[in-house]
């Protein structure tokens, strides 16, 4: 395993550094400054320790690897990235022998990082820096008693090393649920979050790569027209900035948010099928978002101060708005909001705002969502409706029916149904 920690080990790391090691101007993306940038490299490279993190020193003492929903995947590739034998190859298992190998991923898991432990041991004798342990995509387990046990986990163990100084643990997450449940448990737990890049940093970084790269002095009206519509998000940047027609591509990134918006999540009106109640639950949540975050920005503009900043609302008030967290949870994990460390609520871009602004922008898009959820609330109230159906009931007989409530006790009802013979003239 100590060769896991050797410089250059990971194929991630390889990757990470062949970018950093990138000739070309057009092809490295690291001519936008970012303010976190200092924080993680005083991380990775050891300097900052005691606390493990959601968010060149050659690959030195640092493991990486990409999360995964399922736990036998996720324990594969954390084998690969400690450089770690789990015993896969058995021989005993042809003949029915009981194994090494014969347990749970969560126990292998666990195996893995007691042998880790003893690498840092070593090192922190030798180095005086604690070992590296990035996990990407953390937001990629699954929601359910196995994820959750996994990040209970991986919680507990980075408490155990942040409060020793042995490893240090950064987890990168691009939902909110995984903060919610790390928080519960946190003690030494620090978010770094990472926000799209300021307007005037984003306008002088594409300005002066353009005029490296193409050797043009762009206006400054063109870059507030970029800024306006792609915002400060690092890869729409990147994509724009290489293009040979900014503001085309910026008018494409648009098109492709606002059409993922439709296909995600729009509203079927009145005649909505019944089978389709439950993903209508969630896009009318995206529209009653969208039609609120809206009304948001047009409050914000009639203040002199505005700055362009995106409209947010409290997490609170957007799970008042749509009823429901589990709606908003949806929401997050389809890109179409985001909720940012300080449980604030916003468009998951400028290009997805934009995409909100021609929704709501649209004739009679409020009669159609008053439509959709009127239809919605006919749906559930039909779902919550019983039918009760008496045959063969003649002449002057009645029901009497108990009813039961939770606490046990029982009321009585008495409903009263008469039959009646049909009249000759009716047959």
């Amino acid at each position: 395993m100590e060769n896991a920690f050797a410089p250059g080990f990971s194929s991630l790391e390889r990757a990470a550094l062949g970018r950093q090691a990138a000739d070309s101007a057009v092809e490295d993306d690291d001519w936008i400054p970012r303010a976190e940038q200092a924080i993680i490299n005083g991380i990775v490279d050891g300097t900052i320790q005691g606390h493990y993190y959601l968010s060149r020193i050659n690959g030195d003492g640092i493991a990486m690897l990409e999360a995964h929903g399922d736990l036998e995947i996720f324990r594969i590739r954390l084998g690969k990235a400690l450089d770690y034998e789990f015993h896969e190859d058995y021989i005993g298992g042809l003949f029915s022998f009981k194994g090494p190998r014969d347990t749970t991923p969560l126990l292998d898991i666990e195996r893995a990082f007691n042998q880790m432990e003893k690498i840092a041991l070593k090192r922190q004798e030798q180095v005086g820096r604690p070992l590296v342990l990035i996990i990407n995509g953390t937001h990629f387990l699954r929601d359910d008693d196995d994820g959750r046990h996994l990040l209970e986990l991986l919680q507990q163990r980075a408490e155990l090393w942040a409060t020793s100084k042995l490893v240090t643990v950064v987890l990168n997450s691009d939902e909110h649920w995984t903060r919610e449940r790390l928080l519960r448990q946190a003690t030494r737990l620090q978010v770094i979050p990472v926000r799209d890049i300021e307007k005037h940093i984003a306008i002088e970084s594409v300005k002066n790569f353009r005029a490296k790269a193409f050797h043009e002095d762009v206006s400054d009206e063109v870059l507030e027209q970029v800024y306006s519509k792609i915002g400060g998000r690092l890869r729409f940047l990147s994509h724009v900035a290489k293009s040979p027609d900014m503001l085309n591509t910026c008018h494409n990134i648009c098109d492709k948010e606002k059409q993922w918006l439709l296909d995600q999540c729009w509203i079927l009106g009145k005649n909505m099928d019944p089978g389709a109640e439950n993903h209508q639950d969630i896009c009318a949540s995206a529209m009653i978002m969208a039609k609120a975050l809206i009304a948001k920005e047009k409050a914000m503009m009639t203040d002199e101060g505005y700055d362009g900043r995106l409209p947010q609302i409290p997490l609170h008030e957007a799970r008042e708005l749509v009823t429901n967290n589990e709606f908003l949870k949806a929401l997050d994990h389809m890109n179409i909001v985001t909720i940012d460390s300080n449980s604030m609520v916003q468009a998951d871009s400028v290009a997805m705002q934009n995409a909100f602004r021609a929704m709501c922008s649209q004739p009679g898009f409020d009669e159609h969502l008053e439509e959709t959820m009127e239809r919605l609330d006919e749906l559930e109230s039909l779902a919550r409706t019983r039918e009760l159906t008496v045959k063969d009931l003649w002449g002057n007989k009645g029901l009497r029916a108990v009813i039961e409530n939770k606490t046990g006790r029982r009321d009585d009802i008495v409903v009263s149904i008469k039959g009646f013979l049909s009249d000759e003239k009716d047959s």
